[in-house]
């Protein structure tokens, strides 16, 4: 950051007094401009024993597998965020459960937040490539491509959703609310 972004002047960086650690500072207005991690939502949405992943049409990682997941929008909620996402990226409608996977990049400054969700009851699933995705599929775990995963928080998730299913044998009945949360932290992809 150069200039502020309240006023246009320039700025400092340096520590602010009373704080812990550098901050990008105007002296011209005063303003302080805090800089924070950005969440990325998501949806991990299911049928039976599949899983729906979309092929990226987007950088990065364009042309691998992924979740339906992205930056929360202002004045959305995180289970907001993991639903319009998956409209945007499946173009499927989604029953939400709990919060699957919280993952920590501090590298990158990003938290991810995946939600357990069921695709809706319909007669023949209903989802389809948004404009960011180039095709979007129902895989079975023996047919993930995991080489060609987008993001380590995605094989993280999936390998934490397979594991749970062959844990205690709830493969296809187990209600979303039934899943436990996964958190972990990834330093670097």
């Amino acid at each position: 950051m150069n200039f502020c972004s309240h006023c246009g002047a320039p700025v400092r960086f340096a520590i602010p007094m009373d704080d812990d650690r550098p901050r990008y500072l105007c002296d011209n207005c005063g303003t302080i401009h805090y800089q924070n991690p950005r969440i990325v939502a998501g949806s991990l949405p299911i049928m039976a024993d599949r899983v729906l992943l979309c092929r990226r049409a987007i950088t990065p990682r364009e042309g691998y597998w992924t979740l339906p997941a992205g930056f929360m929008e202002n004045g959305e909620t995180t289970r907001e965020a993991a639903i319009r996402e998956t409209r945007e990226e499946a173009c499927a409608e989604i029953e939400v459960g709990g919060l699957y996977t919280l993952v920590d990049l501090p590298h990158i400054n990003q938290v991810y937040m995946i939600y357990l969700a069921r695709l809706a009851p319909q007669r023949e699933p209903a989802f389809a490539a948004g404009p960011e995705s180039l095709e979007v599929r129902l895989f079975s775990e023996a047919e993930i491509p995991w080489a060609s995963l987008a993001f380590s928080t995605v094989t993280l998730t999936l390998e934490h959703f397979f594991a749970d299913r062959r844990h205690d044998g709830l493969a296809g009945d187990r209600a979303l609310a039934d899943y436990p949360l996964h958190d972990g932290v990834i330093r670097r992809w």
